[in-house]
């Protein structure tokens, strides 16, 4: 009886310990796992599909090594064109390490231009089949850019991939959605400098937001570092559109430094018209330009402008 009664006060002090180690190391947990100090367990789902042995690694604590393998997986998926297949191991992949970036931005990739891409060359398929399915992918990619961000919102990269898909011309474009992305990429402080630039040239090309972007361009512009041919374009046409009665040539000049460099410029910039940029006083600085440089009429600029652009609408007609 002696020895019944030591068993019974042994466990029950066994329970009070664990219950108290409980109630210790759980807010421990749920307070770590918010700082994305510890893992979330594996879904049941999760734990499904990638089969037993991979759920065991797992929930040993090696999920990215199942990640890592899983990557492999995909790659090979990319190399036989099986982009249903790719896209469910991406799924899979950025269950187990939801913060690697490496995976949100190549998973994206993949979705929204080489299988965007591929339905461009199916021939197999009939024109409007394919259309569809080249928009669905960017569709796909877009959703899962987005989704890394929202479980990611500190990491500049997967923003930055939104951003340049968003704004992307042989895409679905959205620059209001690429403006957002790149700056929210850039306020992190961790961006390169061409995720600030990317946001001024995304509000460039948004109706009504032209005296924004124009700020934007001007504290731009005043790091040398930053006066690339495109947004010293843009900040040319911003510029006319603030200002109607500036005089052409001397804003040339004063953005670009020499009538050579402006002609050049303005002139490759004015001929990329599916991109969508501002074109507030071009055609009147180039019109001066090229008088100046004495440019003969059948090298005009104005000549290359026009040959036909293509649309992405247009690559699925008469395919």
């Amino acid at each position: 009886m002696k020895a019944y009664r030591k068993h019974v006060i042994l466990a029950l002090g066994l329970l009070a310990a664990g219950g108290l180690r409980m109630s210790w190391e759980a807010p421990l947990t749920r307070e770590f796992r918010s700082d994305g100090l510890l893992a979330k367990p594996v879904e049941t789902a999760t734990r499904e599909k990638i089969g037993q042995t991979s759920a065991a690694v797992a929930l040993g604590g090696l999920r990215t090594l199942v990640a890592t393998f899983l990557n492999l997986k995909a790659f090979s998926h990319f190399e036989a064109r099986e982009w249903s297949e790719l896209a469910e191991t991406y799924d899979l992949i950025v269950d187990l390490a939801p913060n690697t970036p490496y995976y949100w931005t190549t998973g994206g990739w993949h979705l929204a231009y080489n299988s965007a891409s591929d339905y461009l060359t199916r021939t197999d398929l009939p024109a409007l089949r394919r259309r569809e399915a080249w928009r669905d992918s960017i569709r796909r990619g877009r959703a899962f850019f987005e989704r890394g961000t929202r479980l990611n919102p500190d990491e500049p990269s997967i923003q930055a991939e939104l951003g340049a898909l968003l704004s992307n011309s042989n895409k679905l474009l959205d620059f209001p959605a690429a403006a957002a992305a790149y700056k929210a990429a850039a306020d992190t402080g961790k961006a390169f400098p061409y995720v600030r630039r990317g946001e001024c040239l995304a509000l460039a090309r948004i109706p009504g937001r032209e005296l924004e972007a124009l700020d934007l361009a001007r504290r731009l512009y005043a790091d040398p570092h930053n006066r690339l041919p495109t947004l010293c374009c843009v900040r040319f046409a911003l510029e006319s559109h603030a200002d109607p009665s500036k005089d052409p040539l001397k804003l040339a000049i004063s953005i670009f430094g020499d009538p050579r460099s402006a002609h050049d410029q303005l002139g490759e910039y004015w001929v990329r018209v599916q991109e969508r940029y501002p074109l507030d006083g071009v055609a009147s600085a180039l019109k001066i330009l090229e008088s100046i440089l004495l440019v003969p009429a059948d090298e005009s600029v104005f000549k290359r402008a026009l040959q036909p652009k293509e649309t992405p609408d247009d690559w699925f007609r008469g395919r």
